[in-house]
């Protein structure tokens, strides 16, 4: 392959990354190569803004650059099955092209957006074979084990992140909320003051930090810690969390207000659901707080599993 066509090449899949880096929580790899592989240090990454593709000069004279092409046209229409396909046949074409890791990878977290696990963690590991220091795909498959309930594998891509990147900040704090949820929390503590010592300014320590304080019953000190991270990065998830704290601790206006911003933000959270019935609950509003229970129901929750959290 000439330069001029390689470089075409790579501008193509960078189009078709970063229209899947819009998408949801998976890492896209954008760029071949380790180094560039490695997220920024001390930052929890952030899915990019969708842009519309521009990609001048393209030669499309090959079935391989053809099938790309057109996985960034049905990419750019969230049709993710056919989107697969086309990468799947670009991949079929040329085999033995250098740049299949990054097929591979978008093959993967294409597979992970439409529920297919168990086939996005063989392309995962397909393009690991190909590319084993890829800490992107690394992240990338480990999160997928945590969402299939695969904790030891999840920790062995994690550590293996921390072995090939010293500085990894999300690793280490992927680690620390694992080793909370199998009760070790001495080591989730070691895990989050790593990240301090790596950055003392990252968000994720004062996130695991609170998480920890929340398991320990320490709802002030968790809520403080919260509000750190809020204050710069918002999201649902934070503002969850930090409303599960004011409703221990009766501050119920708060609550309410960061369980409004947190719903405006992720309106099909099962568990924002849940914690307004436990708002509602706790205002003695009945009627409301069994529709806030319908709703989390029909989003997934069970109800064991919200009867029980609203005994609590």
């Amino acid at each position: 392959m000439g330069k001029r066509m390689k470089n075409q090449l790579l501008r193509l899949l960078v189009a078709v990354a970063m229209l899947l880096a819009g998408q949801a929580n998976a890492q896209v790899i954008n760029s071949i190569g380790e180094e560039n592989m490695k997220v920024e240090q001390g930052l929890k990454p952030q899915p990019k803004k969708a842009e519309s593709p521009y990609i001048a000069d393209l030669d499309t004279e090959t079935p391989y650059f053809q099938a790309i092409d057109s996985a960034q046209t049905y990419i750019y229409s969230h049709n993710w099955p056919v989107a697969e396909q086309w990468l799947i046949k670009a991949f079929t074409a040329d085999p033995e092209n250098p740049n299949n890791s990054l097929i591979l990878s978008n093959i993967a977290t294409l597979q992970r957006y439409q529920g297919k696990r168990a086939e996005a963690v063989k392309n995962y590991s397909l393009a690991l074979d190909m590319t084993p220091h890829a800490v992107t795909l690394l992240l990338n498959r480990a999160a997928l084990y945590v969402e299939m309930d695969s904790a030891k594998r999840a920790i062995d891509d994690y550590e293996r992140v921390c072995e090939l990147d010293l500085y990894n900040t999300e690793a280490r704090y992927s680690l620390g909320v694992l080793a909370m949820e199998q009760g070790d929390n001495r080591r989730a503590e070691d895990l989050f003051n790593e990240i301090k010592r790596i950055n003392p300014n990252s968000g994720l320590y004062h996130e695991g930090m609170g998480l920890l304080n929340k398991r320990n019953g320490n709802y002030a000190r968790a809520a403080e810690l919260f509000t750190q991270v809020i204050k710069l990065q918002p999201n649902a998830q934070l503002l969850g969390n930090r409303a599960d704290c004011y409703l221990i601790l009766k501050r119920l206006n708060d609550a309410e207000d960061d369980i409004r911003t947190a719903l405006e933000m992720s309106p099909s959270d099962p568990y924002l659901y849940l914690l307004r019935a436990k708002l509602n609950k706790l205002r003695f509003q009945r009627d409301d707080m069994q529709r806030d229970i319908e709703q989390a129901v029909a989003l997934g929750l069970s109800r064991d599993y919200i009867k029980q959290s609203l005994e609590e």
